[in-house]
């Protein structure tokens, strides 16, 4: 496989941040031809544009880092300003570094190692992907604070006074949760009875509003799979999560054009995950 060192006359190398973005030009021999740096915002896009085109005006080629993060706003620019972009793994690095220098230093590095790399990273898709990205993490979120409402309530239950534990001892989970929901004041109860039965109340409450959030989020899920590969519900054992994973996880800017995987063979079916 050849080098991005063969194909390109420079690469800029950007080191992002939240508020500013490092930047250095790299010839393909890995000479640093310039630096420069400019806030993240759109201002400070054209800014790099202008430099990159001054700087490396034939074939060039941009490395990013954190392009799922706060490098996500310069891709998409430059994305559309027909811009060849690459990612490069953001390096670990200690809690006190900061400053000019050291990001600029590492600008550098993120060019060099673009050059120097024979398995280029390419940007993942915005449009579509992201937008069953961003449903995906928010409804893992919602399915998270879910679960530990209920691990709370039922923490009150094993802990709540006799009399109320003995209400809800036969009820299986749902219906804890449903009943609990709608408890009223009991103001012949003691101050403790009260109180539990208001932190109950509270507590199934929101477990109710979560579950129906990550119901809400997995239906919106669920449409856009049917639009982008609806072929993928049709597989044994792949659900809408399932299938929406699948969409994120394999869609890069290279590949809009393409269909998803091809569905597996029957006897592979078997492994795939339970519906998501």
């Amino acid at each position: 496989m050849t080098m991005l060192a063969e194909h390109v006359d420079g690469v800029i190398g950007v080191d992002t941040h939240r508020d500013t973005l490092a930047a250095a030009a790299v010839s393909p021999i890995g000479a640093v031809l310039a630096s420069t740096d400019s806030p993240a915002n759109a201002r400070g896009y054209r800014h790099l544009l202008d430099f990159a085109r001054q700087q490396v005006p034939g074939r060039r080629c941009w490395a990013l880092e954190g392009i799922g993060s706060y490098g996500a706003g310069l891709a998409a620019f430059l994305g559309q300003a027909g811009e060849q972009v690459v990612e490069v793994c953001r390096p670990k690095r200690a809690a006190n570094r900061g400053g000019r220098k050291t990001d600029m230093l590492d600008a550098i590095r993120a060019a060099k190692e673009a050059l120097a790399t024979e398995h280029l990273i390419q940007p993942r898709l915005r449009g579509e992907r992201e937008a069953l990205r961003v449903l995906l993490a928010t409804r893992h979120g919602a399915v998270l604070a879910s679960t530990a409402a209920i691990n709370q309530l039922k923490a009150l239950i094993v802990s709540a006074p006799d009399e109320l534990r003995a209400e809800l001892r036969k009820l299986k989970r749902p219906a804890q949760i449903a009943y609990c929901a709608q408890f009223r004041d009991r103001p012949a109860q003691d101050l403790e009875h009260r109180m539990t039965v208001r932190a109950m109340r509270s507590t199934a409450q929101r477990v109710q509003a979560l579950q129906a959030e990550a119901k809400e989020l997995e239906n919106e899920i669920l449409a856009l799979v049917r639009k982008q590969a609806p072929e993928l519900l049709g597989l044994l054992g792949v659900g809408p999560i399932t299938a929406a994973q699948i969409l994120v996880s394999w869609s890069t800017r290279d590949d809009s054009a393409r269909k998803p995987p091809s569905p597996p063979s029957p006897a592979s079916r078997r492994s795939l995950p339970r519906p998501g």
